[in-house]
């Protein structure tokens, strides 16, 4: 039971530590070149300044456990002066012999100082009889004090002590200095251990760095092998968005443009589609009627009339079907085709309404204009023309009888606004989404009926959209349909 217990939790084991290496490499493969340099850098500084704080602490452990310890044995060795009167008894009973133990014992030196600052021994037998004149000589002799310190520039440590006699006076002043040899092994020690620290930690970033372009160079590879299958008419295979953020970045936008292109094509394949059928029903209309004139035999003037009638609106409606077309390639191109002038805004909707009342006056359809100010904008005259009459005719064509249908106008400092509602049947929702699209009806035989070609919204939301203006459409079944429209007053090219 017990061996059970272990080789699943072996195994659990295992599956963590496996868990946990395929997230250290998917994060690893997953930054950017950047960052991934940026990490590195840091590594790099964060070894450096590891370095310098280690060799610094060390350093200064060493000197202050050095310092403690040349103070401890200077002031030991300056104690055994009390048994004496004087520094030439203490001469006499062979003091300095115990100093040349102690010194070569602990590999420091010791001199000593009297009140004259001359320099009665010297255990390195340098300085034997010379004068030393040293401040902290002279703050001992007026204060009575021990003093260590470590000079930085020669790398010396050194502890000077107050000699007392007997009688406590102050008869000398003993000088230790430490060996540096030993300090400046150990200190070499330490910075060999640092630089092979650094050597190892650096080694590390570059080759987790070389495994990550490794891994990136395989990717990408893999993506410049799709991308080339693309190219030769795949259009239909897309780059895997995965891996470092600059390719999944790339990958991202190439599938968006990708899929941006296919919908284009779509909708040019749908849209030469649906010129060919609506080209097509007004020829094979007036085809069928030439035909039955032609095969007749003495047919009425009344039939002769009305065939010829029905071919005259079949080329009408074929004419606009041509110029509608015609108008959305114009306008396809650029913005730069408006002839953009100031345009009072009321009196050209009045001039809309007034040109349209005869079509309302048919179905007795009330149309009411309201506006709330004057309005000056700067627009295409002729195309919002065609703007507001598209939206007041389709709102009175698409009306019930005895409607009515209103027209608002107002502004801001900014922006004009327009609205037509009308009282109509509405629009479905499922077909709200499309309207704007070409070709598209809600009623297909009512449009026909009304002499409708399916591009008229079209037309008027690219006209809108070359004025850097916006259109909105709220629709309910039954109740009746509200276009808002908001242009800028101020045309700015863009």
């Amino acid at each position: 039971m017990s061996k059970n217990i272990n080789l699943k939790n072996k195994k659990g084991n295992k599956k963590r530590l496996f868990k946990i290496k395929s997230s250290l490499f998917n994060f690893l493969t997953s930054l950017s070149t950047f960052e991934f340099v940026i990490i590195g850098i840091l590594c790099t500084v964060l070894v450096f300044a590891t370095t310098i704080v280690l060799n610094r602490a060390f350093n200064k452990a060493l000197i202050n456990k050095y310092k403690a310890n040349l103070q401890n044995s200077t002031v030991v060795c300056a104690s055994e002066y009390k048994n004496f009167s004087s520094l030439d008894e203490a001469k006499e009973q062979g003091i300095y012999n115990r100093l040349n133990v102690a010194s070569a014992l602990s590999n420091s030196r010791y001199r000593v100082v009297n009140s004259n600052l001359e320099v009665l021994w010297d255990t390195y037998y340098i300085d034997d009889g010379r004068t030393l004149i040293n401040s902290n000589i002279l703050q001992i002799f007026k204060k009575a004090r021990t003093i260590s310190e470590f000079n930085k520039q020669t790398g010396n440590i050194e502890t000077a002590t107050p000699i007392y006699n007997k009688n406590n006076e102050v008869i000398g002043v003993l000088i230790g200095n430490i060996d540096q040899s030993d300090v400046k092994e150990i200190l070499t020690y330490i910075n060999e251990i640092s630089f092979a620290l650094h050597l190892i930690l650096i080694t590390f970033v570059f080759v987790i760095l070389f495994i990550d372009f490794y891994v990136i160079n395989r990717r990408f590879n893999k993506k410049l092998n799709v991308v080339n299958d693309i190219a030769q008419g795949h259009t239909d295979k897309r780059l895997s968005e995965k891996g470092v953020y600059e390719y999944r970045r790339f990958a991202k936008d190439f599938n968006k443009i990708l899929d941006t292109a296919s919908q284009v094509d779509d909708s040019r394949s749908e849209f030469v589609s649906n010129v060919s059928h609506e080209l097509k029903t007004p020829i094979t209309s007036i085809k069928v009627l030439a035909d039955s004139l032609n095969t007749g035999e003495d047919f009425p003037i009344e039939v002769y009339k009305e065939f010829m009638s029905d071919i005259v609106s079949e080329i009408d409606r074929e004419s606009k079907i041509i110029e509608d077309l015609l108008a959305l390639v114009r306008m396809d191109k650029s913005a730069s085709a408006l002839n953009i002038t100031a345009v009072n805004m009321n009196e050209m909707l009045e001039l809309v309404l007034k040109r349209l009342q005869p079509i309302a006056k048919k179905k007795n359809i009330e149309v009411l204009f309201e506006s709330f100010r004057p309005v000056i904008a700067q627009i295409d005259e002729v195309k919002m023309t065609r703007v507001m009459t598209n939206l007041v005719e389709n709102a009175i064509k698409y009306n019930d009888n005895n409607g009515w249908v209103h027209v608002s106008l107002n502004a801001d400092h900014q922006y004009f606004y327009v609205k037509v509602e009308d009282s109509g049947m509405g629009i479905p929702k499922e077909s709200q989404s499309k309207v704007f699209d070409r070709f598209y009806r809600v009623d297909k035989a009512r449009s026909r009926q009304t002499g409708g070609t399916g591009l008229g919204l079209s037309i008027v939301k690219s006209i809108i959209l070359m004025h850097h203006g916006t259109i909105k459409l709220h629709s309910e079944e039954d109740v009746g349909t509200v276009f808002t429209l908001r242009v800028p007053i101020n045309y700015v090219e863009q």
